[in-house]
């Protein structure tokens, strides 16, 4: 559980993940401004209770230059 603070392009091989999660998002007020909170939420094939797993958070700027890579990545959006 993090804020995000830097996005930087890596270079390499990936693959597609074999597994799919469900995204939730809310804004958490704080004094210096609203942030974007991502939590995903374990597979369905897990065994316990959906629960999170991994939560990001992004302030004005994060959430500016992340638009800004899925519009480089998906331009017909």
């Amino acid at each position: 559980m993090a804020r995000v603070t830097e996005f930087f392009q890596v270079r390499g091989d990936a693959k597609p993940h074999p597994t799919e999660v469900e995204c939730g998002y809310r804004t958490v007020n704080t004094p210096s401004g609203p942030l974007l909170q991502l939590s995903t939420y374990g597979s369905d094939d897990r065994q316990s209770e959906k629960k999170v797993s991994q939560t990001l958070q992004l302030d004005r700027e994060g959430a500016r230059r992340l638009l800004a890579i899925i519009r480089d990545t998906f331009p017909e959006l």
